[in-house]
């Protein structure tokens, strides 16, 4: 499916829960986590074309919280963020 920007809408589905998009070749995970009330809440992780964890971090209803990490293409922590529920 393509979007109105031209761009290709990702494969999504729900497991058990989890909200699951997948990269454009609709094979490979992009990004898991629940979604209550249509906001992204609890853990999420976003991952690479080869399964590797790229970014993860938590939502409380919508807001991000507590630590965000950000892995190199060797998933050693390359960036620490720390955010704060507004």
């Amino acid at each position: 499916m393509i979007h109105p920007n031209g761009v290709k809408e990702k494969k999504l589905e729900v497991i058990d829960g989890c909200t699951i998009k997948y990269h454009a070749n609709g094979k490979t995970i992009w990004s898991k986590g629940k979604i209550i009330d249509d906001k992204p809440d609890g853990y999420w992780g976003w991952y690479r074309p080869d399964g590797t964890i790229k970014r993860s971090g938590y939502f409380d209803m919508g807001k991000p919280v507590g630590e965000w990490v950000t892995y190199d293409s060797q998933v050693n922590k390359h960036k620490t963020t720390m955010r704060d529920k507004e």
